[in-house]
């Protein structure tokens, strides 16, 4: 029997392997476990000493220097790094055209960083369904697709994803997202090719309430691995903290690079709908969009023309007809689609929202409602995970994680006539993050963690 134990806030591991467990599933298991279960699918014989690569030193994973500053890295560039651009490989378990905050995030900071030339950069990522291109060329970079299974589950155990890190020579492994198999594949991967790694974490909600109660446990679980990245990137404070605490890992360790809000130029809000309230999010019940339309008929008892217009898609749909059906909503709630990629189709609609319900219970760092707060659209939020810090700030209303209907509609009502003090119309919003500056940020994180001088900026990227 195996066992993980905590010592304070360091694990140690018990047995002849450190366990793993990942999700966004229920499954937990071993990096062996994790090794039959792949040959189980793609018959692939990875490493059978999968276990020691977790507790093996990587020499390119030094200990992080708590005075180095960005801009002042005290090494000189590798002399093969010298004359030819940075060859960085960014691991997803998703792209476009899939729907998401992961998926927005990484097409938006990798098509920025191919127009600088000294990174040379491939998205890897997965595809269940097995009809998508395999390879092809996106905005200035080559997108790879490898088949992931099973085809209707979100485990996205891809072999793959290991064979060609392994097969290929990188510079630098960029991890986007920590949920799934993937990235646990392409860290054990690195490892094994010597190869540095960099971690961006983008943790998310989700509707099952056994897999957020085992996510603590699931970050621990993978500390070892966490611990040999070079750097670990969380796109909030609250998001830092959180992994902070539950790994025992160093804050030297962390650097911040958020969500950009930035919309494509010259869409304003000069049509914005009187009363409108926009909800958006994929259709999950962990987003809340149950919340914002049991609060709307509270809202028009002082808002007569106030309606919903919620944005997304996902497995809740139903049950958001159906409550909207009982509650005798539908000449003031309307749900609509938009792809992901129609960045401008997005603006124009959040442009017309007199305010943004944004009451989901988790969200690391809420692209929406970056995005909502670059237009200057007053936002309501619930104050949990980084839609905390956004309050913090003075740029979203908070209401509590348990706020009644009432609560709520009374927040959104203030929204409406313009009564919050943290509207962001009272605030400026020059210095909001946007995707240019995301994008420079994480540039400078690629640099530093293979020891390379970066350019001096004035980015203002976070230190944690």
């Amino acid at each position: 029997m195996l066992r993980l134990r905590t010592r304070g806030s360091s694990p140690s591991v018990e047995g002849r392997h450190s366990g793993i467990a990942f999700g966004p599933t229920s499954l937990s298991c071993t990096p062996l476990s994790l090794v039959a279960v792949l040959r189980k699918y793609r018959g692939q014989d990875l490493h059978t000493n999968a276990a020691r690569w977790l507790r093996r030193p990587v020499p390119h994973a030094a200990e992080p220097k708590p005075s180095l500053t960005l801009g002042t890295v005290d090494h000189a560039p590798e002399p093969s790094l010298r004359h030819r651009p940075i060859r960085v490989l960014v691991v997803t378990a998703s792209f476009l055209p899939e729907l998401g905050g992961i998926e927005t995030h990484v097409h938006e900071v990798t098509r920025r960083l191919v127009t600088r030339g000294d990174l040379d950069v491939t998205v890897l990522t997965t595809d269940r369904s097995g009809t998508r291109p395999t390879s092809e060329k996106y905005e200035g970079f080559t997108v790879l697709r490898c088949r992931s299974y099973p085809k209707r589950r979100d485990y996205y155990l891809a072999p793959a994803i290991y064979r060609h890190i392994h097969e290929n020579q990188y510079d630098l492994v960029h991890c986007q997202g920590i949920h799934t198999a993937v990235p646990i594949l392409a860290m054990l991967a690195a490892r094994r090719k010597h190869t540095p790694y960099v971690v961006t974490f983008h943790t998310g909600g989700h509707s099952s309430g056994f897999r957020r109660r085992i996510r603590a446990a699931q970050w621990r679980a993978l500390s070892p691995l966490l611990r040999s990245s070079a750097l670990l990137v969380a796109v909030s404070r609250f998001e830092q903290r959180m992994f902070q605490r539950a790994c025992g890992l160093e804050e030297a360790q962390f650097r911040i690079v958020q969500n950009g809000g930035d919309l494509p130029a010259g869409v304003g809000r000069s049509d914005i709908i009187p009363g409108r309230i926009i909800s958006s999010g994929r259709l999950e019940r962990y987003k809340g969009h149950h919340r914002v339309i049991e609060a709307l008929p509270i809202v028009r008892q002082s808002i007569p023309e106030a309606t919903v217009h919620i944005l997304g898609a996902g497995p809740y749909e139903d049950e958001l007809r159906s409550l909207i059906s009982r509650l005798g909503l539908e000449e003031f709630v309307t749900i609509e689609f938009i792809p992901p990629d129609d960045r401008e189709r997005m603006a124009q609609t959040l442009g017309t929202a007199g305010a943004l319900a944004a009451l989901s219970e988790y969200e690391a760092h809420p692209v929406a409602v970056m995005e909502a707060l670059a237009l200057g659209v007053p936002t309501v939020g619930l104050d949990t995970a980084g839609i905390g810090d956004l309050i913090e700030e003075g740029r979203v209303e908070g209401v509590p994680r348990d706020a009644s209907p009432e609560t709520i509609a009374r927040n959104l009502v203030a929204a409406l006539e313009g009564r919050h003090v943290s509207s962001p119309g009272n605030l400026p919003t020059w210095d909001l993050p946007t995707w240019d500056l995301a994008a420079s940020d994480l540039a400078r994180v690629y640099m530093e963690a293979i020891r390379a001088s970066p350019e001096p900026s004035s980015s203002g990227m976070r230190r944690a």
